[in-house]
């Protein structure tokens, strides 16, 4: 299956595996309930974890209620777009769903160009990586069938993506914090 069809599906409230800019990623759109409790149930993932959205622009948090800081914005002009998640505040209860009583979300903006146009076809999508909880990430394909079989309908294959998962910075206080060193090194002087 090719990116451009499994849009429509992933359109539909369907879920997908495809090659995101990090790993091989399960996704959903961010916005099916539906979509969103079925890659919890699939993963075997921890209900109480928040799971990472991609977005296509900076202007998507606004879809999640979400107004920047003139600090956020100008750390988020400097990191974005890139392999970076970086976590914000999103109290609304309409996505109490995607936040898990967190009241924040970790959003990446990824650098990928094909992976963008996709975005902007789907709109927002929950991507965590295409493994079981405690299993090793999907490096192609053939694996991730092999954790999901037939629970995943639509599969989008790109070869081997071995890498790193996205380095992960919080901006829920004034300063931000780098929680997590992935692909892309970030010296705490950048933040």
């Amino acid at each position: 299956m090719d990116l451009k069809s499994t849009a429509i599906y992933i359109q539909k409230g369907e879920i997908a595996v495809i090659p995101t800019d990090t790993l091989y990623g399960i996704v959903g759109s961010a916005f099916s309930k539906k979509a969103v409790e079925k890659i919890y149930a699939i993963k075997g993932r921890d209900e109480n974890k928040p799971f990472i959205v991609l977005i296509s622009s900076v202007s998507d948090l606004k879809k999640f209620g979400i107004v920047l800081s003139i600090p956020q914005k100008k750390f988020l002009s400097r990191i974005w777009p890139n392999p970076v998640s970086v976590i914000l505040p999103c109290s609304s209860k309409k996505f109490e769903y995607l936040h898990r009583g967190t009241k924040s979300l970790a959003f990446r903006f990824p650098k990928n160009k094909k992976l963008q146009d996709f975005l902007k076809k789907t709109g927002p999508l929950v991507a965590p990586s295409a493994n079981p909880q405690g299993e090793k990430p999907a490096e192609t394909i053939s694996e991730a069938k092999k954790y999901f079989s037939e629970k995943v309908l639509y599969y989008v294959s790109k070869g081997r993506k071995k890498g790193k998962p996205s380095t992960i910075v919080s901006l829920l206080k004034e300063q931000p914090i780098i929680l997590r060193q992935g692909s892309l090194k970030i010296n705490s002087t950048e933040v």
